[in-house]
């Protein structure tokens, strides 16, 4: 006869751990489906959209979205969740925020308010807040100015469950239509939070001593920068460069970016508690390619400032063809300055929690000869992957990523005309939209004797970085079977250094 002990383990093997395999499995087979990103994040289901409450907390970083979960298209908006310890791997945690009756759940961001200072921490506890904008669907539909407001919500454990403040919204609208997305940070100088907000066509910066009350400082950029669309999701922080610090201002604007569409412009400065002032007066984008938008960084990360952004484009996101989910976000990016040309500069590089992923690396002969397919040795379980290299002189050249179906995504530059540029008009499907499948291009901004230059591959995306990050290009497609081809065609062989290619693990468990 068995014991209750025994019986208690035969249940555990006969019942319980299969079910729990069976869990594990089910995961994984959640994120196996087609064109679903392998090293980026996407929700498991439904759609998604902008970057939200990025805030390093506790060993661990939090990413909020903009998030509908009843379509894959764009609906009322919640605040999705998801954490992660090492900027990789990501867990999908229950929707943080819903709408409610002063309306849907919009862009903005998250603090740690360390000292107290809106008094919503508890017992000793660290309040979590989060500031974004409440938008009135009613007020919208009626005609009104005023349907977008600033709220809090608060977390007293550790950003798992969050109460809204009782005397939301906190900012009231002056009477603009589109007054939205702030994001906060604390001005350690005067003591005071500092608000940037997007308000129409330009940002206005408001100031408070405890997150509640907001008094408005000044406003930048009626007369500045690019004015094709709206702009939304600015962020504001300082960069150091040779021992200086500088104020950089992110500003997305939908639409009227350079390919296209929705993009993010920055601007390079200073900013004295109240104003900010620009270095000068020319329009420069941050990523060139046509799917990075609404980026922003992680806020409580010291002087180390890691940009994230929506990968997709206003002009066709709700048309994209996937079916489970719809949307992704870019790779984790570190942000630096250079000093190019007497000018100031903002440059973006893969962060470097990603080499965790690295699984294989091929160190390639510097004579790549052209029709080589550099893949050819790298195991094919490695559907994504990552090719760096430096060029000497910069020659023209072209990289072309290709499938067994004879789809094909090109990446180059002309030195004729001093453009990068990425073609995916035969990348795969493109037909969902006519905008999809013309050629993205980006001035090449630095000209050093050897250069860089870095292509990350994923299911549904590239991104390209070159000139120490100073050039970046992001663009999403959907191959209908993934490019396990890559070609490089130079003008001269030995204009080619350090070649290499490595395979990326994927963050799901799978290959």
């Amino acid at each position: 006869m068995m014991t209750n002990k025994r019986l208690l383990l035969l249940a555990v093997f006969c019942f319980i751990l299969p079910r729990l395999a069976t869990a594990q499995n089910h995961d994984v087979e959640t994120y196996r489906d087609q064109y679903r990103p392998q090293i980026h994040f996407s929700p498991a289901a439904h759609w998604i959209n902008d970057p939200n409450g990025m805030v390093y907390f506790n060993h661990t970083y939090h990413l909020f979205f903009q998030y509908y979960p009843d379509a894959t298209v764009w609906g009322p908006m919640h605040w999705g969740h998801a954490t992660s310890t090492d900027l990789v791997h990501w867990k999908e945690l229950p929707i943080a925020l819903y709408p409610d009756s002063l309306g849907y759940i919009f862009s903005g961001s998250a603090v740690v308010d360390s000292n107290n200072t809106s008094g919503l921490g508890k017992k000793g506890k660290i309040p979590l807040v989060a500031i974004f904008t409440h938008h009135n669907p009613n007020g919208e539909k009626a005609g009104t100015n005023n349907y977008q407001n600033q709220s809090l919500a608060y977390s007293l454990d550790n950003g798992i469950t969050w109460t809204k403040y009782a005397g939301n919204p906190v900012l009231n609208n002056p009477g603009i239509k589109d007054f939205r997305d702030p994001k906060v940070m604390w001005y350690a100088r005067q003591k005071k939070w500092i608000m940037t907000l997007a308000t129409k066509d330009r940002i206005t910066f408001y100031s408070s001593p405890n997150l509640k009350k907001w008094k408005k400082e000044s406003e930048f950029g009626a007369t500045i920068g690019a004015h094709g669309g709206v702009w939304e999701c600015p962020d504001l922080f300082p960069l150091k460069l040779n021992g200086k610090t500088h104020w950089v201002l992110i500003v997305n604007i939908n639409p009227g970016g350079p390919n296209g569409g929705s993009a993010t412009q920055y601007f390079t400065g200073d900013f004295n508690g109240s104003k900010f002032t620009p270095r000068d007066t020319k329009t420069r984008w941050l990523d060139y390619g046509p799917d990075e938008y609404a980026g922003i960084t992680w806020g409580n990360t010291g002087s180390r400032k890691i940009f994230l952004g929506w990968m997709s484009n206003w002009e066709y996101a709700n048309q994209v063809p996937t079916e489970k989910w719809r949307n992704a976000m870019t790779i984790p990016r570190e942000l630096s300055l250079k000093a190019v040309n007497n000018e100031v500069l903002l440059a973006s590089a893969p962060a470097k929690e990603l080499n965790a992923l690295t699984a294989k690396t091929l160190v390639l002969k510097p004579t790549v000869k052209a029709g080589q397919d550099i893949l050819a040795n790298l195991n094919k379980q490695y559907k994504q992957y990552r090719f760096d290299a430096k060029l000497r002189n910069k020659p023209g050249f072209r990289i072309k990523l290709s499938n067994d179906e004879g789809e094909t995504m090109v990446i180059g530059y002309d030195n004729k005309t001093g453009n990068y540029y990425i073609d995916r008009s035969a990348s795969g499907k493109t037909d969902f939209n006519p905008n999809f499948a013309k050629t993205a291009y980006a001035p090449r901004l630095a000209f050093p004797k050897t250069s860089d230059i870095h292509l990350i591959i994923d299911a549904s995306s590239i991104e390209f970085f070159a000139d120490g990050g100073l050039t970046t290009m992001t663009a999403v497609c959907f191959p209908h079977k993934p490019y396990t081809h890559l070609y490089i065609e130079i003008l001269k062989v030995s204009d080619i250094v350090q070649p290499s290619v490595s395979g990326l693990v994927s963050i799901h468990g799978n290959k």
